[in-house]
């Protein structure tokens, strides 16, 4: 496999004595001819960026962008699963849950979810995207907090739909936010750094629930654990109304020169301007007919359905194990540690090999088959192998972020993108919402029917995953062959009158944006059907 800078260039070219040692090389799209732009003290000239600034920028965009984005799915995260915790130390007994009750209780958060999931998207790409998130996460924080004031199943499952509505909002925001200030080869890895924060987020609440767990009053823990992290929630929206910018252009930590060269990166060699536009309905029936937005969606429901069901039972299955409530919350701790890991590895990995994204949510779901199959046949397994298999599992979790990051970089057209960001989760609600049924409380301890589920999805998402490669193969090859040209999987298509430009590396983006004029319809909002040289990352 052929590292980014390591990749062919856009042309295959006859002339032996041709220097292919510049730093890159544009190809017209109306010319057979290719023109080689040289790096030369062009870059040094007034209002350039050079390359110890361009990274000097790159730096402050993700100190200011990815530790709100990390936080905000950290709490994402614990709040919507801190009910696993809450579980064992009280909750079912205090609100008096009998049967499939608390199968409901978790499911109806994705019911919340799914209703507001399409409005929401619409929503992101047109409202100040920072303000509109800050606005639903102190909604969100006092949802949480008041789920403390619930004494029965009515009332449980009632603020838990509200909470399915309240974070409807973070997965379509954060991936719009990263898709502005990010390139295609940045995409998967800063998508990875901001959903590791789901896992990040895991390992904080086990240790407040093992922490809370040894109160002993009236309230109870559970209620304790729902009032502090209500509040935490609800003071992390002041964070992201008076520090984050809702578009590159209102960024007060850019001086309006390196505004612009954000700006113009994102227009080069990300997926296109995201600012001042408007909904297209001819994006939406784009998104409809294409084959591969349908092979994500069923991959996403593949995945989700395991993850709704785990996510919830978690604390319940370790328990049966022969572990106490305390130590089934600690239980959980490496479990989340390694999924950091995958998931932030992983990201990294998409972000640095083009052809590798694909591949890598068919390895990292493997182990979950293995875990699965090993924790459905517990009764002729020792308790060690089964919990052995149940950190097999911890893998799975990386593969909606490898998904997003694909959605991110493959589609183009602001109203595209969202609808799919929409569709996806959709998928993940539905696979959420089926994810706990499957968890018969008959079966309790063992839930035979819920690990044999989890082994075939995952199963059947290896197979559907390689044929998405496959599909999106077949499709540049035959663009390549429509087009006359290679086309680049690290650049928006053509642009500055109708260069295709393959980015390699940092250094090249810095040199391209010097070099290039970007013309108006360059920041016109055109879907990736319609962008000449736009390449899929597979």
């Amino acid at each position: 496999m052929a590292l980014p800078h390591e990749q062919e260039p856009l042309l295959q070219f006859d002339q032996p004595e041709l220097n292919l040692s510049r730093n890159y090389i544009i190809m017209s799209a109306t010319a057979a001819t290719p023109t080689t732009v040289l790096s030369d003290d062009s870059s040094d000239s007034a209002g350039n960026i050079d390359q110890d600034e361009a990274r000097r920028i790159l730096r402050r965009i993700d100190w200011h962008i990815m530790p709100l984005l990390f936080l905000t799915y950290a709490f994402n995260f614990m709040d919507k699963t801190i009910l696993s915790s809450a579980s064992v130390f009280g909750l079912r007994e205090d609100t008096h849950l009998k049967g499939s009750n608390y199968s409901w209780v978790s499911s109806v958060f994705y019911f919340g979810y799914f209703l507001w999931a399409y409005p929401t998207t619409l929503l992101v790409a047109h409202l100040p995207v920072a303000k509109y998130l800050a606005a639903n996460t102190f909604v969100w924080g006092a949802v949480v907090a008041s789920t403390a004031a619930c004494s029965n199943y009515g009332g449980l499952i009632t603020v838990r739909f509200f909470l399915g509505v309240a974070e409807a909002t973070i997965s379509p925001a954060l991936m719009f936010i990263t898709s502005t200030w990010y390139t295609r080869d940045e995409i998967p890895t800063r998508t990875g750094i901001w959903f590791a924060g789901n896992s990040v987020g895991g390992i904080i609440s086990s240790l407040l629930a093992y922490g809370i767990g040894h109160i002993n009053d009236n309230i109870h823990p559970w209620r304790w654990m729902f009032i502090i992290l209500g509040v935490a929630t609800f003071l992390l929206g002041f964070g992201l109304l008076f520090l984050l910018p809702d578009t590159i252009s209102k960024a007060k930590f850019l001086t309006p020169q390196e505004r612009q060269w954000a700006g113009d990166r994102i227009v080069i060699a990300g997926t296109g301007r995201t600012e001042n536009t408007t909904w297209k309905w001819d994006q939406t029936v784009e998104c409809l007919q294409d084959p591969k937005t349908w092979l994500i969606w069923s991959i996403a429901l593949l995945c989700q359905i395991p993850n709704g069901g785990t996510q919830n039972f978690a604390n319940l299955v370790i328990k049966s194990f022969g572990f106490t409530s305390l130590q089934s919350t600690l239980i959980n701790i490496p479990y989340s540690i390694i999924s950091v890991a995958a998931i932030s590895g992983t990201g990294w990995l998409a972000g640095r090999f083009r052809s590798m994204n694909c591949i890598l949510i068919g390895l990292i779901v493997i182990p979950p088959v293995v875990g699965s199959a090993l924790i459905s046949s517990r009764n002729s397994i020792t308790h060690g192998a089964s919990l052995f298999g149940y950190f097999l599992l911890s893998t799975g979790p990386a593969g909606l972020p490898l998904l997003l990051s694909l959605v991110q970089s493959n589609y183009r057209g602001v109203t595209k993108k969202m609808t799919m960001t929409a569709l996806l989760f959709i998928a993940y609600c539905t696979g959420n919402i089926v994810g706990p049924q499957l968890f018969i409380s008959d079966e309790e301890p063992t839930y035979d029917t819920a690990f044999r589920a989890i082994m075939i999805c995952y199963a059947l998402a290896v197979c559907l995953v390689a044929v998405l490669r496959l599909y999106l193969q077949l499709v540049n090859k035959w663009r390549q062959r429509e087009e006359g040209i290679q086309g680049s999987a690290g650049a928006s298509g053509a642009v500055g009158g109708g260069k295709v430009i393959d980015i390699v590396d940092c250094r090249n983006i810095t040199e391209v944006v010097n070099e290039v004029q970007l013309q108006p319809e360059d920041y016109e909002d055109v879907t990736d059907w319609k962008s000449f040289g736009f390449r899929y990352r597979l």
